[in-house]
Formats: C-alpha cells, structure tokens, sequence
C-alpha cells in the first residue's frame, strides 16, 4: 500500500508540475497563482482542498473564451499562510494580486469555499470587481459554514483521503461531489468528478485548516446588503454539502442579485456546464452602471 501511495503521489506532483504557476510578493506573503487562455480575465476563486490548478479544471469548461487566473488561497500550495490570517486579509490579498498583474477591474467567481473571500473582495475593493458570480457557494446559513469538530484535522489530511479515493472511491465521489444517493452520472461526469478529484492531491493542510476552522464560518457574520456589485448565484437543488436556500436566502439580501436554481448536479453542478457557461457569459456581458465604495466587513 504504500508503495502505491507513493506513485500516487508522484503522479500527482507530476500532474501538477505541467501546471505552469507564479508567484507574485505582496504584504500578506507570496500570492500563487495560475492563468490560461486569451480574452477578458476573470479571477476564479477556488474552494476547499482545491489551488490554483484546481481553479483552471473548475473554469476550464465554464470560461473557455476567457483569460482565467486562479490564485491558490492562504495555505494552498505555493501560496502563504500568514499570521492570524482572515478571509478579509485574503481578500486584499486578492486585490495586491490584480496590483501585480495591472488589472484595474475584473469579473469574479468565487466557488464552493472561495465564495466567502470573494464576497469579502467586494465588500473591501468594490472598486475592482466588474461582476460577481457566486457557484454552489459558501453561504450564511449553510451546512459547510461552521467551524468544524477539531477531529476533522485527522480525516482532513493527505494519507486519510488518498485510502478513501483509492478504497472506497464511490465514497469519496459522494464526499467532493455532493451528490443524492441514486445520482446517475453521465460517462462524461465521471471522467470529470475522477480528474476532479485527482486535482485535490497533493493536499495543502495549512490551506484546508484555514477554511474548515477560520474561513467558511466567517461568512455568517458578513453585511450582504451591502454588497453593490452586479451579483450572479447558482446553486444546484440536490447539493449535499452546501445549502441551496442559504444561497437562495443570500441572493435575496443582495441589492439587484440574481439567482439562478438548477434541478440537480450536485456539488460539482455535474450536467449543468452549457446552463452555467451561458448563464455566466450572459451575466458577465452586461454592462456595469454603477461604482461602488469600500464598506466595512
């Protein structure tokens, strides 16, 4: 087994090593990130377990005419983890990356995880966010925005998920996928879901804690009122981990949000991408007809 665990792992450092990644120095530590393609960017903000790389597979099929960079959140890969770090030091942290790459405004995702800085990056700098777009999102209220039991650092860990994956895989595809017993997947979804999943190895631990312990229920707290950016939140109705009515409920207290529902997908939103890839290409075209403030978070 543990021969086997190590090829694994080798293959996945190799899968990751044809990712080409940089690196950018900004006050919260070093920023990694990851982009592909041409066209307008949009930034995609990556949920728990996932990176950079993560964040292209996300995009991959939802922005195929975009100019996508993926950051690595605080503690993923080759990104830090500062002191006392917080989903609003993320955020900043976020906006020091597009100071770097010289990108005044641009569209943003935020996925799964990801929604609660990407929510805080247009809170904190409205000033930089064309669009917001919120996937199966991390939301008040929901399921996953809770601190979790202190036990969770022992499943939440390279060896612990790589014998689920390797074992007991159809487990593990209803962990990350979030999908309802008796979900039918397409041959094309679950080529998706196993690269998917393949995508989380190697495992950043300092990245994970910060999600499970700081970042997911501190979204709970946030004045979504007061968000004024053009908002767009798609949530699947048999999602098992995060909450379709949180993000109906989130949608609501946003000024001008629209909420788009899906019948199924699950947590990967799987037979869904021509929906969403319109849905976002449609959202992310309209012309923006305000400019906003920073307001307290």
């Amino acid at each position: 087994m543990l021969l086997r665990y190590r090829q694994d792992l080798k293959g996945a450092r190799a899968r990751l090593a044809a990712v080409e990644r940089h690196v950018v120095s900004t006050t919260w530590g070093a920023v990694e990130y990851a982009q592909r393609s041409s066209g307008d960017p949009v930034l995609v903000v990556h949920g728990i377990f996932h990176n950079c790389a993560g964040g292209l597979l996300s995009a991959r099929d939802l922005c195929p005419d975009r100019h996508v960079i993926a950051p690595s959140r605080f503690g993923y890969l080759g990104s830090s983890m500062p002191t006392n770090a917080t989903p609003q030091a993320q955020a900043d942290a976020l906006a020091a990356l597009l100071d770097a790459l010289d990108i005044d405004q641009i569209d943003v995702i935020g996925e799964s995880a990801g929604a609660t800085s990407a929510l805080q990056l247009a809170l904190r700098h409205p000033e930089r966010v064309k669009h917001l777009a919120v996937l199966v999102g991390n939301l008040p209220g929901s399921p996953t925005a809770v601190v979790q039991p202190s036990l969770a650092k022992l499943f939440n860990r390279q060896l612990p998920l790589w014998v689920l994956w390797t074992f007991a895989p159809s487990m593990m595809v209803r962990l990350v996928a979030g999908l309802p017993k008796g979900f039918a997947m397409s041959s094309e979804d679950a080529r998706f879901v196993t690269e998917f999943i393949d995508s989380l190895f190697p495992v950043s631990p300092e990245g994970v804690d910060f999600d499970a312990f700081v970042s997911n229920a501190d979204v709970n707290d946030y004045n979504l009122e007061a968000i004024s950016v053009p908002t767009l939140i798609v949530h699947t109705k048999d999602d098992q981990l995060a909450s379709h009515e949180a993000s109906k409920r989130a949608a609501e207290r946003i000024p001008g949000a629209r909420f788009v529902s899906l019948e199924s997908g699950g947590h990967l939103m799987l037979g869904q991408t021509k929906i969403i890839r319109d849905e976002l290409a449609h959202f992310f075209a309209e012309t923006r007809d305000r400019r906003a403030e920073p307001v307290a978070s």
